[in-house]
């Protein structure tokens, strides 16, 4: 119920301009919608809904371009959005187009010496990325997780591929000033980067396990998308059959309820229970 009452008051004060409460109401907003969408059990309501909020969420951000927790809760939204449940690719990747742009705005708000993490040469985004701080985190994390998420929709283009090595350095970065930051999920982007690859081609399948471990313990074994990808990433690249089942039977086992992974704990049995299925014809 406060979620419909947060949406009529937004909307209303939109519509009539008293852009003070908005400014009182947006950040709790963002932050609390965020919430309770990672911690719902039910992927298809939140299929459902989620694409009227998207749009809550532009218009908020039409009226306050300079909210920085807006900026993120939408890119981290739109990305989780596309990522979940839209399978035709030019929408996807239309998404995740909206999504970065946002990331890339919050971040440079956040601290201007971040504002060149896309365009600048590679070799100067270390000073730039050495002068962030704790508080940056969450607008590096964000920027990282969506860029990730954006290069994937984008693979077929070369010069996106080339990104990863940027998106590396941010998650490192984000490591550096707080590993446990969403209990480690940094640690999670890090170890499907290393393991994307075959070791042929530049794959860095023991540093990917070593992420994909630490993934787990930071999440105290709650974050179950990390055995999901730790079977679908590195037990696949290697051709290690026995691990891969073990990792996937763990999941599908698990209780998904979890603080902040519940609707990624369900989406990643759904997965699991595919990547089971396939697994003969593939190993």
């Amino acid at each position: 119920m406060k979620y419909v009452i947060y949406l009529l008051v937004s909307v209303s004060c939109i519509l009539s301009g008293c852009s003070a409460l908005v400014s009182s109401k947006v950040q709790k907003f963002g932050q609390d919608f965020s919430s309770a969408i990672l911690e719902s059990d039910d992927p298809v309501m939140i299929q459902q809904a989620l694409p009227a909020y998207l749009l809550l969420l532009d218009g908020l951000i039409k009226n306050q371009p300079q909210n920085v927790t807006l900026l993120n809760a939408a890119a981290k939204l739109n990305t989780a959005y596309a990522s979940a449940f839209v399978q035709d690719l030019p929408r996807s990747q239309s998404l995740n187009d909206k999504a970065f742009k946002y990331a890339v705005e919050a971040v440079c708000l956040q601290k201007k010496s971040l504002c060149q993490l896309q365009k600048a040469p590679i070799d100067e985004l270390a000073p730039s990325l050495a002068l962030a701080t704790k508080q940056d985190v969450m607008a590096l994390f964000t920027l990282g997780s969506v860029w990730a998420a954006w290069i994937q929709q984008h693979s077929e283009d070369w010069n996106a591929i080339a990104d990863l090595a940027r998106v590396k350095m941010i998650m490192n970065r984000v490591l550096e000033l707080d590993e446990n930051y969403q209990q480690g999920e940094a640690h999670l982007y890090l170890g499907v980067l290393a393991t994307l690859l075959s070791p042929a081609l530049g794959g860095q399948p023991e540093i990917g396990k070593q992420h994909f471990e630490k993934a787990l313990t930071l999440s105290q074994q709650q974050n179950l998308i990390a055995k999901v990808y730790y079977a679908k990433y590195y037990a696949r690249g290697i051709f290690d059959r026995e691990l891969h089942d073990k990792l996937l039977n763990e999941v599908l086992s698990a209780n998904p309820r979890a603080n902040q992974f519940t609707l990624s704990n369900i989406l990643a049995q759904q997965q699991a229970k595919t990547l089971l299925q396939s697994a003969d014809d593939y190993f």
